[in-house]
């Protein structure tokens, strides 16, 4: 069955990366040390840069926005046997920012990685878009991603609103291949298991926007 990420908040795009484009990431990456993520990849591997900066990736969600996106977040996630976890259901709230300055409809705050993090409006969150690039095959088996097909138009839902959903809409899991693209919406309901079979699932996810913050508010990690 086919998706899409204007009805049901995620679609699969099959083989966005060459064999080759796949081959020079991983070799890339490899100077990372063993951890579940990393962040503000875009600052630290070059090539990761490149490749969110690339025709392929631009012009792919440029025909989303309608104009041309803005790169802000980048986190590079890899499940082995030495770092396997479950990631529960949730919703992605927060965005990096580069200080913090309060306001209207901007909290709660939080620190990671020493880089502020804010819950902004949802309208903000509405009009971004994460592409997941995958390194690696991944389904249920290796941590694949679970997903609530349509849940990002309801907007943000607490924990009762989280259960009522999941006990009445069926979840897919995303099963990709390597070089396959995920996209999806932010406010998309999604949870990760821990991998049965723990082999490497290498996941490059970019997050873009379509424009800057107000207020003085500035995205952490756009380049230049």
């Amino acid at each position: 069955m086919a998706y899409s990420l204007g009805k049901d908040g995620f679609e699969i795009v099959p083989s966005l990366l060459t064999e080759a484009e796949v081959e020079a990431l991983r070799t890339s990456l490899t100077s990372l040390k063993v951890a579940p993520g990393h962040r503000n990849l875009m600052r630290r591997v070059p090539e990761v840069t490149a490749l969110a900066a690339s025709p392929k990736i631009l012009g792919l969600l440029e025909e989303l926005f309608g104009t041309k996106p803005i790169p802000v977040r980048s986190i590079f996630f890899d499940k082995t046997p030495e770092t396997n976890w479950l990631v529960p259901w949730h919703q992605d709230l927060s965005i990096a920012v580069r200080e913090r300055i309060d306001l209207h409809g901007y909290g709660p705050w939080s620190m990671k990685d020493g880089v502020p993090h804010v819950q902004p409006p949802a309208d903000v969150l509405e009009a971004m878009v994460t592409i997941r690039l995958h390194l690696d095959d991944c389904d249920e088996s290796n941590g694949g991603l679970r997903v609530i097909p349509g849940s990002h138009r309801l907007s943000r839902l607490d924990a009762v609103s989280i259960a009522e959903l999941r006990s009445r809409q069926k979840e897919v899991t995303c099963s990709v291949h390597s070089g396959d693209a995920l996209l999806m919406r932010p406010l998309l309901l999604h949870a990760s298991s821990e991998a049965s079979a723990p082999v490497h699932r290498r996941v490059i996810h970019l997050e873009f926007a379509a424009c800057p913050l107000p207020g003085g508010l500035e995205w952490a990690e756009v380049l230049g």
